[in-house]
C-alpha cells in the first residue's frame, strides 16, 4: 500500500506541474501577441524614417558628410551590446546568446582588439560578472514587451561610449526571430552607422495565429516604399544638419527592433519549452498511471491469495 500511495502522490505532483507549464505556455503566447502588436504599431514611424533618410541619401553623399556617428576609426576597442533575458525556463535561448557573445570575444582577442560589455538581461549579466569580464553598463528588469523609452536609454549609453571614443565600434549581439521553434543569434554593427540598404526591400511580419487549437506563425511580406526627394525641394536647414538630427533616431529604431526580435525569440522559446514540458508531463502521467494500475492489481491479487489461503487453512 505504501508503494501505491507513493505512485499516487507522484501522479498528483506531475499533474500540478503540468498545470503550471500549460499556464506559462499560454501566458507566453499572450505576450507574443502583444509583442507583434507593438511591432506593427511602431512600423509606420520606422518606415517613414527610412524614407526620409533615403531621400537625404539621394541629395547628398553620406560618406562625405562629416558627422560623428558616420565616422570610421581604427578599431582598437569594441563595445559589445548583448541582449539576453531576465528569466529562465526558455530552452537554450540564454545559453545560445551567451555562447555567441563569448565566441565573439575570442575572435576580438585573436585580432588584438579590446572589448567591453553593455548587457541587457539578468542572465547574461550574472554570467559575465561571475567571470569578471569588463562590463560598462547593465540593464535588467526591462518590460517583457520592449518600449521606445527603454531603447532610447540604452542608445544614449552607446552614443556616450562611441562619441567619447571609449570604443571605436559597437556591435550588437541579439537573437533574430525566425519562427516559434527557431531563432538565430547574430552579430550586427551598430556604430558607426551604415545607412546603406535603405532602398525598398521585402521584409516579413510574423503573426501568431491558431489553427485547429494549435499555435502557428504566419508570414506576411511587406515592402518599405522609398522615394527620392524632388530636385527642386528646398530645405529650411542644411541637409547635413537634418541628417545629424535623424541618425540618433535611426540608431534607437534599430535598437528597438533588435529588442523586439529578442523578446519575441525569448517568448517563443518559452512557449516551446513549456509545451514540451507539458507533453512530457502527460506522457509521464500515463506511465505512472500504468504502473499504479499494475501495482494495485498485484496488491488485490495478493489479498485474494491470502484470503483463499486462510480459508483453506481453516477448512
Amino acid at each position: 500500500m505504501a508503494n501505491l500511495k507513493a505512485i499516487r502522490d507522484r501522479i498528483q505532483s506531475v499533474k500540478n506541474t503540468k498545470k503550471i507549464t500549460e499556464a506559462m505556455r499560454l501566458v507566453a503566447a499572450a505576450r507574443v501577441r502583444r509583442a507583434q502588436e507593438q511591432v506593427l504599431s511602431t512600423r509606420p514611424f520606422a518606415d517613414r524614417l527610412a524614407q526620409v533618410l533615403y531621400g537625404l541619401q539621394s541629395r547628398l553623399r553620406f560618406e562625405e558628410a562629416n558627422l560623428p556617428l558616420l565616422k570610421r576609426r581604427e578599431v582598437k576597442s569594441v563595445g559589445l551590446l548583448v541582449i539576453s533575458g531576465d528569466r529562465g525556463l526558455c530552452g537554450g535561448y540564454n545559453n545560445n546568446i551567451i555562447k555567441r557573445a563569448e565566441n565573439r570575444t575570442k575572435e576580438l582577442k585573436a585580432e588584438g582588439v579590446d572589448y567591453k560589455f553593455v548587457i541587457v538581461g539578468r542572465k547574461a549579466a550574472q554570467y559575465f560578472q561571475r567571470r569578471e569580464q569588463p562590463i560598462d553598463a547593465t540593464y535588467t528588469g526591462l518590460e517583457q514587451i520592449p518600449t521606445a523609452a527603454e531603447a532610447n536609454k540604452i542608445a544614449d549609453e552607446l552614443l556616450s561610449l562611441f562619441l567619447s571614443e571609449s570604443v571605436d565600434r559597437i556591435e550588437l549581439v541579439y537573437t533574430k526571430f525566425v519562427s516559434l521553434v527557431s531563432s538565430r543569434p547574430v552579430v550586427q554593427t551598430l556604430l558607426p552607422l551604415d545607412t546603406q540598404g535603405l532602398e525598398a526591400i521585402d521584409d516579413e511580419i510574423f503573426r501568431l495565429t491558431t489553427r485547429g487549437g494549435e499555435f502557428e506563425v504566419t508570414r506576411e511580406k511587406v515592402t518599405t516604399q522609398t522615394r527620392t526627394f524632388s530636385r527642386d525641394m528646398i530645405f529650411e536647414q542644411d541637409p547635413v544638419q537634418i541628417l545629424d538630427s535623424l541618425l540618433p533616431l535611426y540608431l534607437s529604431n534599430q535598437l528597438l527592433r533588435a529588442l523586439q526580435e529578442s523578446a519575441a525569440s525569448e517568448l517563443a522559446a518559452r512557449m516551446t519549452a513549456m509545451s514540451n514540458a507539458s507533453d512530457n508531463a502527460k506522457e509521464l502521467i500515463g506511465t505512472l498511471t500504468l504502473s499504479y494500475n499494475k501495482a494495485r492489481q498485484a496488491a488485490i491479487t495478493q489479498q485474494i491469495l491470502e484470503v483463499v489461503g486462510g480459508a483453506e487453512a481453516l477448512g
